[in-house]
C-alpha cells in the first residue's frame, strides 16, 4: 500500500519487552520480509517485526490512533501516518483506518475475498477512497492465496442461473432463446409441449459453474447439456434432475441440479463472444468481444490475441450509440445493423441498471435471418448493491453455496472455507490476515476462517464451534481473539460451552488478549477441559502446528 508522504524519522513503538522503530514507508517500496503484495507496505527492519498497514483497512472505523489486534502500540498524534489519516484528502491510502498489525516476525497482508468484503459491507462504508482501497486489497489477496492453492471460495458477487439471467436480459430488451425452467419431470414434459421450434429441444442442467456440457454426473451420466428429440427429453432430464454435476469449475464435490432448463433449439448461423466487465485500471466498464465465439474463447485469446476486441467505456456517458455501432462493425455483422446496435445497448443497460460486475454472452449469435441472439450468458452482480436490488438477490440459490457459509450467515458470522486442517476462529479481518499467515509460517495450513465479529454473544460462539467441528478436515482448532468491544470472558464462556456441546475431539488452542483477559483465562483454566492456552499469536500458531504433528506420530 502506497503512503504518499516523504521519508521521516521513525516513531518508536513499545512492545512489552522490546522497543523498535516504526519506519515511515516510501512510495513504490515492497515489504519483502512479510511477503506483502501491496507496494509501500510498512517496511520490516532488523530491529523488530514488520508492520502491515493493510490490516488497518479492515477496521474502516476512524482515524489511526491506536494499533491493536496483536500487541498494544500507540501512535503519537504527531506521527505522520496518523496525521495523514486525519487529513483525509491528503492521504489516498489509509483514510478511515484504525488498526495496525504488530505481531511477530511476519505479518501477511492477506485475507480471503468474502471475509473482508462482508466486514466491509456490514459497516456500510460509502466513501470512494475506502471502496477503492477495499477493491485493491480483495483482488490482491485472492490472487495471492489462489497461487498458494489454499483458496476454496473467492467470489464476492451474486451469481444467478442461466434461466434467471435470460429472464433479466429479456426484461431490458435483449433477445434470448425461448425456454422454460423445470423443477420436476412433469414440468419437463409440459415444457416440451409448449416450446416452439423443430423436432429437437435443448435440455440444460442449471448449476452455478461453467463447463456443464463436458461435465459428468455422480451417477455416471455424461454431459450437463443435451440436444435431444422431444420424445427423449423427459428420459434425459430424469438422469440429470436431482443429481450432482461435476465440472472443471464446480470442484470435486460438484453442484446439485435442482432445475432443468428446457430451451428451443436455435439454428445459429454464426457465433461471437461479447462481455462487459469492470476494468480496475480505468474504474469503468470494459467491453471484450470477438467475432469468433463459442467454447474456445480462452484458447483464442492465447493463440490469436489480435482477434480480441477491447473497448473502454466512460462510466458517466455509458455505451454510446456510436460505440455500439462500431462494435457491431468490428464483430462482422452485415444484416439488421440497427437492431444489432440496439441489442448491444440493451446488454449494457442490463449491466448498469442491475449493478452487474460482469455480463458474459457466449455465444452472442446470429440466427439464419441475421438477427442477434444472446444464446447463453453468465451474469454476476455486486453484493454492495443488495440494498437496492432486493428482487435480484432474492434469486440467490443457497443450495449452490457452501452450506457452512450459509449456516454461518444465519448467525451473523463470516465463514470462509479453505483447504487446510487447522480451523480458526477470530474476531476481525486484520487479525484474520495475521493468523492465516503465521499458521502458514510455522508449517500449518488453515482449514477455514470464522470471524465472530466484534460483538458476538455466547450463542454465536457456540454456533461457530459447531460449524468448525462439522468440517472433517479440521484436525485442530485455533481461537485467536483480541478483546476490544468483544470481551474475553464472553468468548471464554462460549468456548467452554461449545466444547462441551459438540463433544470436541481435536486439540483446542486458545489465545486471548484485551478486555477482561484475566477473567477469560480463569474461565478456561477452571473448565476442567483439555484446553491449550497460548501467550501470544506466535505461541498459539506453534502449538496448533505441533498438535498436528503429535497426533500424526
Amino acid at each position: 500500500m502506497i503512503v504518499r508522504t516523504a521519508s521521516a524519522p521513525a516513531a518508536p513503538i513499545s512492545l512489552a519487552s522490546r522497543s523498535f522503530p516504526l519506519p515511515i514507508p516510501r512510495p513504490c517500496e515492497r515489504n519483502v520480509r512479510s511477503r506483502s503484495p501491496f507496494p509501500g507496505d510498512a517496511m520490516s527492519t532488523a530491529a523488530g517485526p514488520s508492520v502491515s498497514h493493510v490490516a488497518a483497512a479492515a477496521a474502516l472505523n476512524g482515524p489511526v490512533r491506536r494499533a491493536r489486534h496483536c500487541a498494544t502500540a500507540t501512535h503519537s498524534d504527531a506521527h505522520p501516518i496518523a496525521a495523514s489519516a486525519r487529513a483525509g484528502a491528503r492521504s489516498s491510502s489509509i483514510t478511515r483506518c484504525a488498526r495496525v498489525n504488530v505481531c511477530g516476525p511476519t505479518v501477511g497482508a492477506v485475507v480471503t475475498s468474502r471475509l473482508l468484503h462482508r466486514r466491509f459491507r456490514r459497516r456500510r462504508a460509502r466513501d470512494a477512497r475506502t471502496s477503492a482501497m477495499f477493491t485493491a486489497m480483495r483482488a490482491t489477496a485472492v490472487r495471492r492465496w489462489r497461487r498458494r492453492g489454499a483458496i476454496a471460495v473467492a467470489e464476492r458477487a451474486l451469481n444467478i442461473h442461466e434461466y434467471q439471467g435470460a429472464t433479466l436480459m429479456q426484461r431490458f430488451g435483449a433477445r434470448v432463446p425461448p425456454g422454460v425452467a423445470c423443477a420436476t419431470l412433469e414440468d419437463v414434459a409440459q415444457a416440451v409441449q409448449t416450446i416452439g421450434g423443430g423436432d429437437e429441444v435443448v435440455v440444460k442442467s442449471q448449476i452455478l459453474a461453467g463447463g456443464r456440457g463436458l461435465g459428468t454426473f455422480a451417477n455416471g451420466f455424461q454431459g450437463g447439456v443435451h440436444v435431444v428429440k422431444r420424445a427423449d427429453a423427459v428420459n434425459v432430464a430424469s438422469k440429470m434432475l436431482g443429481q450432482t454435476l461435476i465440472t472443471k469449475q464446480s470442484g470435486p464435490g460438484g453442484k446439485p441440479v435442482n432445475v432443468i432448463y428446457v430451451a428451443e433449439k436455435m439454428s445459429l448461423k454464426r457465433e461471437m463472444y461479447f462481455a462487459i466487465l469492470l476494468d480496475r485500471a480505468t474504474a469503468g466498464p470494459l467491453v471484450i468481444a470477438s467475432a469468433e465465439g463459442g467454447t474456445s474463447i480462452e484458447d483464442l485469446a492465447v493463440s490469436h490475441p489480435e482477434k480480441i476486441i477491447k473497448m473502454r467505456l466512460d462510466i458517466e456517458k455509458g455505451m454510446t450509440h456510436a460505440q455500439a455501432k462500431e462494435l457491431v462493425t468490428k464483430l462482422g455483422m452485415t444484416k439488421h445493423l440497427d437492431d444489432a446496435t440496439k441489442q448491444l445497448l440493451a446488454l449494457y443497460e442490463t449491466f448498469v441498471k442491475s449493478d452487474c460486475t460482469m455480463i458474459e454472452v457466449n455465444p452472442l449469435a446470429e440466427d439464419q435471418d441475421g438477427y442477434v441472439i444472446a444464446a447463453d450468458a453468465k451474469l454476476n452482480f455486486d453484493d454492495n448493491a443488495e440494498y437496492r436490488q432486493k428482487e435480484l438477490f432474492a434469486m440467490r440459490d443457497s443450495s449452490q453455496e457452501d452450506q457452512r457459509e450459509v449456516q454461518a450467515s444465519k448467525f451473523d458470522l463470516n465463514y470462509i472455507g479453505l483447504d487446510g486442517n487447522i480451523g480458526c476462529m477470530v474476531n476481525g479481518a486484520g487479525l484474520a490476515m495475521a493468523t492465516m499467515d503465521i499458521i502458514q509460517l510455522y508449517g500449518g495450513s488453515p482449514a477455514n476462517f470464522l470471524d465472530v465479529g466484534g460483538n458476538a454473544s455466547e450463542e454465536q460462539v457456540v454456533e461457530a464451534f459447531k460449524i468448525l467441528t462439522a468440517d472433517p478436515k479440521v484436525k485442530a482448532i485455533l481461537v485467536n481473539i483480541f478483546g476490544g468491544i468483544m470481551k474475553c470472558d464472553v468468548i471464554a464462556s462460549g468456548i467452554v460451552a461449545a466444547a462441551k456441546q459438540v463433544d470436541l475431539r481435536v486439540p483446542l488452542i486458545v489465545r486471548l488478549e484485551g478486555t477482561n483477559v484475566e477473567k477469560g483465562n480463569e474461565i478456561l483454566k477452571g473448565s476442567g477441559m483439555a484446553i491449550i492456552t497460548a501467550e501470544d499469536l506466535d505461541d498459539a500458531a506453534q502449538k496448533a502446528c505441533s498438535s498436528l504433528k503429535q497426533a500424526a506420530a
